[in-house]
């Protein structure tokens, strides 16, 4: 037990320091937080270690901590949490001691939400990592582009072109309806990312347990896995209520089985196949087959990989992409102090020839952005 808490702890420190970095946003204080604790107060890491390591103990936590809170609101600690369409609550000294005695006072309530749940994040920002790889594609090719996404989940990559954008750097870059209730904002801190609204033929998603956003308890639970970021909250509300009112189709099954008769189901033009802090999951020998199904597709029409994942292994001995790319080794060393990243790439098949790079990476909400091209 002594083992895995101290692995349980090293994870939520990890992941704190992913979302929260020197020079984050004011508004990702929380996120850090809540993941420190976790890593620091006894109780709290005794409920984390009794989670199976494959489903993510210190998230499932964070997680079942926002459920609760949402459901007793009149606690202290809910104060400390956003709303959607609210402003983020600010920093509070005093947060780990409330955090620790909710912890102490709902210890049951915690270790049952684990036991009944898995954790699973739907960001909708990280559209906004996939937005320039797709632009890309079409600048390229004028023809609409099919949509795959892996691991969808409830789907809300797959609206992508439903969202508005703004990319700030030394100019600001934007695409999609001003109007759209999902505003989607990013910090370019290099580069000049190619922005614009790809044509989509149609739209899939590919899930081993796709998720139903009209059933209130789902989207309850989908709702307490996003980071409590006032942001990220907002983002979640406002693409979840586009999902649920306008779904679109999803596959259940896994993805290395259904990815072939998905893709001959599509409409014939490029096959944009996307995923997203999905196959750093994956162990090497299913993305080596992952590779080889992908080629094979590739026979019949263009098909492109397009991933935004950490570097791997997951962990601080990583040092190439999921695409089995290499990356400047400054990033390499980033990751190895506990920087965790997206890195953005893109695979492209013909006739069973690849040709890939690595175009950028990104934070894993997609606050920053740098592009390499």
């Amino acid at each position: 037990m002594t083992d895995t808490r101290a692995t349980v702890a090293a994870q939520a420190r990890a992941v704190a320091d992913a979302w929260s970095p020197p020079g984050a946003p004011e508004s990702w204080w929380l996120t850090a937080a809540l993941l420190a604790t976790i890593a620091d107060d006894e109780v709290l890491l005794d409920l984390a270690a009794a989670v199976p390591p494959d489903r993510l103990p210190a998230l499932l936590l964070s997680a079942a901590v926002r459920r609760l809170v949402t459901e007793l609101p009149d606690e202290p600690l809910a104060r400390h949490f956003p709303v959607p369409g609210g402003a983020q609550p600010p920093r509070d000294p005093g947060f780990a001691a409330e955090l620790g005695a909710f912890a102490r006072a709902h210890r049951d309530e915690l270790a049952a939400l684990c036991a009944e749940h898995r954790y699973q994040m739907n960001e909708a920002g990280r559209c906004a990592d996939v937005l320039p790889v797709l632009a890309r594609i079409a600048a390229a090719d004028p023809r609409p582009l099919a949509l795959v996404d892996l691991g969808t989940g409830a789907g809300l990559a797959l609206h992508s072109d439903r969202y508005h954008y703004a990319y700030r750097g030394n100019e600001t870059w934007t695409a999609g309806d001003p109007a759209s209730p999902v505003q989607l904002e990013c910090e370019v801190r290099s580069g000049r990312p190619p922005v614009a609204l790809p044509v989509l033929a149609d739209r899939v998603g590919i899930d081993v347990e796709p998720l139903d956003l009209r059933d209130p308890g789902t989207r309850a639970w989908l709702a307490a896995c996003v980071p409590p970021e006032a942001g990220a909250v907002t983002r979640f509300a406002a693409a979840s209520a586009i999902a649920a009112a306008r779904p679109a189709r999803t596959v259940r099954g896994d993805l290395l089985e259904v990815l072939p008769d998905v893709v001959a189901s599509l409409p014939p033009g490029p096959v944009c196949v996307v995923d997203t802090y999905v196959h750093v999951f994956l162990p090497p020998e299913r993305l080596a087959r992952f590779d080889t199904v992908l080629a094979g597709l590739s026979a019949d029409r263009d098909v492109h990989w397009i991933s935004v994942d950490p570097l791997v292994p997951l962990g601080p001995e990583a040092h190439s992409t999921v695409q089995g790319l290499d990356v400047p080794p400054e990033w390499v060393e980033d990751n190895r102090r506990g920087g965790v990243f997206g890195v953005i790439g893109h695979a492209a098949y013909r006739d069973g020839t690849r040709t890939a790079e690595v175009l950028g990476r990104a934070h894993p909400s997609a606050a920053w952005l740098e592009w390499l091209r």
